[in-house]
Parts: C-alpha cells; sequence; structure tokens
C-alpha cells in the first residue's frame, strides 16, 4: 500500500489475479460505478486494463470498475480499454473508433420533489395534481377531425367543426 505526500491512499496492489477485498473497497471508492462511457451502473466488477496473463498487475492504477455487460463487452466482443498516462481511461469500439467520454450523471439534490418544485416556481409553472387530466371522455374519435387538427395543410375541403 502506498500513499501520496498528502497522506491519500495512491496505491494498493496484491500479487495474485483475484482482487482482495481492500483493494476492491480502494477500486469502487474510486470510480463510484461502471467507467464505460455512458454507463450508470453502481456495481461493477474488477477489470485489469492491462491482462494479468498479459503481466498486468493487480493494482489499483490497473484496474478499472466495470458492469458486468461491459466487462463482458471488452472480453468478449472486442471493445478495449486503455488507461491514457493522465490516469483517464480511453474506451475503443471493435472497430478501433474512439467512444467519447460522457459527463458524470449530475449528482441528486437532497430533496429532489422540492428542488424541481422550486425550479417550477422560478421558471412560473403552476402544476397540480388535475394538470395531466385529459379532456377525452371516451367518446368515438372523429379521424377527419383528427387529421384536419395534426395536418392542416392538408389538400381538400376542410373538415373541422365549427
Amino acid at each position: 500500500m502506498r500513499h501520496d505526500e498528502e497522506g491519500r491512499l495512491a496505491e494498493v496492489g496484491a500479487r495474485t489475479r483475484t482482487i482482495p477485498p481492500a483493494l476492491r473497497r480502494a477500486l469502487h471508492h474510486r470510480d463510484r460505478g461502471c467507467r464505460f462511457p455512458g454507463c450508470g451502473l453502481r456495481f461493477g466488477e474488477g477489470h485489469h486494463v492491462r491482462h494479468w496473463a498479459d503481466g498486468g498487475p493487480t493494482l489499483l492504477s490497473n484496474l478499472a470498475l466495470l458492469c458486468r455487460r461491459h466487462h463482458r463487452a471488452v472480453h468478449e466482443e472486442g471493445y478495449r480499454v486503455e488507461r491514457q498516462p493522465d490516469g483517464a481511461l480511453q474506451f475503443r469500439r471493435p472497430d478501433g473508433r474512439l467512444l467519447p467520454d460522457v459527463p458524470p450523471p449530475v449528482p441528486v439534490p437532497a430533496d429532489p420533489v422540492e428542488s424541481l418544485r422550486a425550479a417550477h416556481v422560478a421558471h412560473g409553472l403552476r402544476l397540480d395534481a388535475r394538470i395531466a387530466w385529459p379532456r377525452w371522455l371516451g367518446e368515438r374519435l372523429d379521424v377527419g377531425w383528427a387529421i384536419d387538427v395534426l395536418h392542416p395543410l392538408a389538400t381538400g375541403p376542410s373538415l373541422i367543426r365549427e
């Protein structure tokens, strides 16, 4: 185990392919979920960026958290993951094209309902329990009228009731 100059955990390692519990906890703490671009699953499996069979060490710096689906995609479907010199991960499609980075999701506020209510008030929206009630009472659809409303530039005589 190695710490940086500020005392933070910098490196944890093992001599086997299996990721020991302490290293797994450090990996989950660092990655906080699947690192595959666009995935947001919080649970994952440790993946050796440089494969263990190819001499890749079981060190925190050589591991990335991937959900089961994306771990399988890297091992069986030809997707590749590489660690850049700055520590960032770069993912490639099976044809070699780069997958674009996706920003992490916006954190959820402590009280999402109140936050949404405040946003509605700020935009002048008045929402209540009746806002989503349809005005349709189950009567038969007047197809001609519906077409005229949905496509007012259609040729032919107007069928809109006045």
